[in-house]
């Protein structure tokens, strides 16, 4: 009976110290967030246990807890889609993408903290990440108009774009909020970057119902950017004060355009810019979300 205890006791460390070789980590493009913008959380799980593990197969395989800067749990509005089955070798690490804001009820602006836990299955175990702090802030708006989007049959859907301010932590930003008229469902919140805290930007609205803003986000810089009525980015520039500062237009034939100032191409440019230099970082001023709907597997080793 001793042996038998001695071995059970042996073959339990081995066990503990295998499941002890994958680490799940929570990492967060941004410190903070306006209410209903995407909150995309990247769940980084490392495989270092010498097996190859399945992963994504239930629905609860994945999970997340919120808590506020209080310890009171965030009540939610529904399970995050998580199913997707995928396997993750020994010495991978795979990712996770999910966007956790239509899924959490978030009462008020604060500090809050979110952790993630993986279940592996074949080892009827679970592994939990180290909390992840974020604040969620509160806006201003500082403009906001309705507009009509056409429809196969009847009036057209009225919507309404805003403008937000917000005091983050480092800087004031700018967000453009594409709500129904009445702001029951949100159909976008996009962050535009950083805005001067003097600066008022400039609104049109075109026939195309699309709307464009431009706004000083630098001592002499300008962004210029427009958006689908769905929210989607459709323009993205840099202009210059240069002799005179840039400012929006109305053609004659109902175009936007950009008036004074000079337009200083980038690598970040909406559409794609051939004048701009090739040698830049091709990277957006702004980084669209990436896709939530399939994990991505990283070829570089797990780290020790």
């Amino acid at each position: 009976m001793r042996i038998a205890l001695l071995t059970f006791g042996l073959l339990t460390a081995s066990l503990v110290h295998a499941l002890a070789q994958i680490s799940v980590e929570v990492v967060l493009d941004e410190p903070e967030y306006l209410r209903d913008e995407s909150l995309i959380v990247r769940v980084r799980i490392a495989n270092r246990s010498g097996q190859q593990i399945q992963l994504g197969q239930a629905a609860d395989w994945l999970s997340f807890a919120v808590q506020s800067h209080d310890g009171h749990n965030v009540d939610k509005a529904g399970d995050v889609p998580v199913v997707d089955p995928f396997t993750v070798e020994s010495s991978q690490t795979a990712t996770k993408t999910v966007n956790l804001m239509p899924y959490f009820q978030f009462p008020e602006p604060g500090r809050y903290s979110v952790i993630a836990t993986v279940k592996i299955p074949q080892w009827k175990d679970e592994f939990l990440s180290a909390p992840k702090t974020f604040h969620v802030i509160r806006g201003a708006r500082i403009w906001e108009q309705e507009f009509g989007v056409p429809t196969k049959d009847g009036p057209p859907e009225l919507r309404k774009y805003s403008l937000v301010r917000a005091q983050g932590m480092k800087q004031v930003r700018l967000y453009v909020r594409v709500t129904d008229f009445d702001e029951d469902r949100v159909f976008k919140v996009v962050p535009l970057g950083q805005v001067v805290a003097f600066g008022k930007p400039e609104t049109q609205v075109d026939r195309q119902s699309r709307l464009h803003v431009l706004f000083q986000n630098g001592p002499r810089s300008f962004l210029y950017c427009a958006f689908t009525p769905a929210g989607e980015w459709a323009v993205r520039q840099c202009h210059d004060y240069a002799g005179t500062r840039p400012t929006l237009r109305v053609s004659d034939t109902g175009n936007v355009l950009i008036s004074g100032g000079y337009r200083r191409y980038t690598a970040g440019d909406l559409p794609p810019s051939e004048t701009a230099v090739a040698s830049e970082p091709a990277k957006p001023l702004v980084p669209p979300p990436p896709p939530t709907d399939a994990p991505s597997k990283e070829s570089k080793p797990a780290r020790q």
